[in-house]
């Protein structure tokens, strides 16, 4: 607190700040045209006069929260000297600090007594900015040209006058622009109920004590988090993860690396070592690279309220025009590829310091965009189908991992319900269901994942679009936990053999009877499998989330069926402890198997997917067997540190 605020007004002041961010997104929720931020893709913030954030909501999503001070901020700098009240600027520039160009946001600044005592801003996702492809997401793009627009600071109501022509000229250059109109006014309105409210919490104290507590709850985060680093130990921690490809360059995975160092109460993030930019759109420019680093950390002190007195405890080295620090005009579009490779890799490295609240690899995010001519319509208007899945978290120090859960990207983001998907779009889902063996294997498994499987009614023109990762990276286990399983997206075109399209492309024409299924990860496992309780694995068999045959492979564990149908299950005591012992003599040589053989058995059809990444560390081109030498041996090194080493063999 300080000197000037009590700790009974403080208080109060500081829910209150989180209560009208939170309003904001409840106006957003009832006001939204577009079906992607009724879905919760959004977020909000209340910044103080310099552009700091002061508040977040509570269900904002991680991705955007560490990012909207420094697009206020860049909103400030092109209008200094020239706002006003009613005024509403736009801006999605990635290069500015933002994300990417489909995260568009609305910055309000609320007057009192006649001078700027803060900023409202409203985030929101928008479903297409234009771009070479529906929905945006073009992997094949290596600069922004082909990615959409790109909205520089830009006044969209002046003094309180909507300036028509300027939201007119932005929509037109999208494929949904009344969506686009109406979320500019939803966005704007979210702005102006947070104006309300600080303006109700002036009339009540002040303004003098409102700005102070602007400032208050700021110093407050940061003395806690500082407190709390200056409790640690002084070290340094280092980890590595991956983004799958180069599509323009050599095989092999792209490492993201990062060293870790807390000294005192200071924490800096060096990410030197890590891959330059490639040749698509899985780049981060700075600000998202700084909001994954802030979403990372913050899991570790879950109790604290996110603000920019956060943002104070820690500092960042990105090496110039590497994947973490793309620059105009490098492709960014799909930088959530990077970011959740950061988030991990900042769990592991936590998880060494706080092991009590340990936590494997999660999922990673991936987008589906399906767009063209709704032929169940006279007028065929445009559609954009444009959906995420659920998936598994990795297990943690003493408990299993949560189970089809939205990404790390985002907690905040609902998982869409199809029967809205169905009703907007030519488009049926077939299967949605949670899938038997995604789950990474460990003393404690990680979440499962799940299947959708949609097929394409009357339409014309349709394109499918897949942004994905970890088809190679793939989640990875902890403390001697086992990997989940790829990503990837299979195509059946009407009468045809499925197609293996994998987790990167773009632009692939389907038409009606077109069916397309793609699976979720689960999370990684924690601790070894050969250690979780057989009583334990006879329940994930009863409940699906293990079959009777990986619960052998995986976990060593013989059940067997007695009524499958009254989930009737027992364990072959005897037959479990010498398989046990088994597994435990041959493991660490399956790991050091010739990967070259390895993929002729899985062509062959005597391994699958998960034996081949599972126990022989080996990845392949998943459609047509081959073997990925490079990505391969990045792979085995990781699973050899994560959870070989931690192994016993006897």
């Amino acid at each position: 607190m300080t000197e000037t605020l009590d700790p009974v007004t403080f208080e109060v002041l500081k829910n209150a700040f989180i209560t009208s961010v939170d309003q904001m997104g409840e106006q957003i929720l009832r006001t939204c045209y577009s079906f992607v931020i009724y879905n919760r893709d959004f977020s909000s913030a209340l910044h103080d006069v310099h552009g700091h954030s002061a508040a977040q909501g509570n269900q904002d999503i991680a991705v955007h929260v560490g990012t909207l001070h420094f697009t206020c901020q860049d909103v400030m700098r092109a209008f200094a000297g020239d706002m006003h009240p009613g005024d509403v600027y736009a801006i999605n520039d990635p290069y500015a600090g933002g994300t990417h160009f489909c995260d568009v946001r609305l910055i309000r600044p609320i007057f009192a007594d006649g001078k700027i005592i803060a900023f409202s801003q409203s985030n929101g996702h928008w479903s297409d900015v234009g771009g070479s492809v529906p929905g945006s997401f073009d992997v094949t793009a290596r600069d922004m040209f082909r990615e959409g627009l790109r909205i520089t600071p830009v006044r969209l109501f002046s003094k309180g006058r909507f300036c028509a022509d300027v939201a007119c000229l932005i929509a037109a250059n999208t494929r949904d622009p009344a969506s686009i109109i109406g979320d500019i006014q939803a966005q704007a309105e979210a702005t102006q109920v947070c104006e309300r409210e600080i303006l109700r919490l002036v009339a009540k104290y002040g303004r003098e004590t409102v700005e102070t507590g602007l400032a208050a709850v700021q110093d407050y985060v940061e003395r806690a988090v500082r407190q709390r680093l200056a409790a640690l130990p002084d070290g340094e921690w280092e980890t590595v993860d991956f983004v799958d490809r180069d599509p323009s360059g050599p095989e092999g995975m792209i490492p993201i690396r990062i060293k870790m160092t807390i000294r005192g109460d200071t924490v800096t993030y060096d990410f030197t070592g890590s891959h330059p930019t490639i040749g698509s759109i899985y780049n981060s420019a700075f600000g998202a690279t700084f909001s994954a680093v802030a979403a990372g950390m913050k899991t570790f002190f879950p109790d604290l309220p996110l603000n920019s007195g956060f943002y104070r405890a820690f500092s960042i080295v990105a090496p110039e025009g590497s994947i973490v620090d793309a620059k105009w005009p490098v492709a960014v579009t799909g930088f959530l590829m990077p970011f959740e490779k950061i988030m991990n890799a900042i769990y592991e490295m936590w998880s060494r310091i706080m092991p009590e609240r340990a936590i494997a690899c999660a999922f990673n995010l991936e987008y589906l965009l399906t767009g063209g001519r709704d032929g169940r319509r006279a007028e065929k208007p445009i559609y954009m189908f444009y959906d995420w899945l659920p998936g598994g978290w990795g297990g943690r120090n003493g408990r299993d991992g949560s189970n089809v859960t939205t990404a790390c990207f985002g907690t905040g983001l609902m998982s869409q319900p199809v029967e809205g998907q169905e009703r907007a779009n030519p488009i049926l889902t077939t299967e949605y269901e949670i899938l038997t063996d995604s789950a990474g294997p460990g003393r404690w498994r990680g979440g499962a994942g799940v299947r959708k499987t949609s097929v394409m009614l009357e339409a014309e023109g349709s394109v499918i679009s897949y942004i994905c990762d970890r088809e190679r990276a793939v989640v990875w286990g902890i403390e001697g936990g086992l990997p989940s399983m790829p990503h990837g997206l299979s195509l059946t075109r009407a009468g045809q053999e499925p197609e293996w399209l994998g987790s990167v492309f773009s632009d692939v024409p389907i038409g009606p009877g077109d069916t397309f299924s793609r699976p979720t990860a689960g999370g990684g496992g924690f601790g070894d499998p050969l250690e979780r309780d057989p009583a334990k694995v006879v329940e994930d068999v009863a409940d699906d989330y293990v079959s009777v045959e990986r619960a052998a492979k995986d976990y060593g564990v013989v059940i067997r069926v007695i009524d499958a149908e009254l989930c009737h299950y027992e364990v072959d005591v005897s037959a479990t402890e010498a398989l046990r012992a088994e597994i435990r003599g041959q493991r660490r040589g399956w790991l050091a198997a010739d990967p070259e053989r390895v993929a002729e058995d899985y062509r062959a059809g005597r391994l699958d997917t998960l034996d081949v990444v599972r126990r022989y560390g080996v990845l392949l081109d998943w459609d047509k067997g081959t073997l990925l030498p490079r990505s391969t041996a990045q792979f085995r090194e990781q699973f050899a540190k994560r959870s070989a080493a931690s192994w016993r063999d006897a």
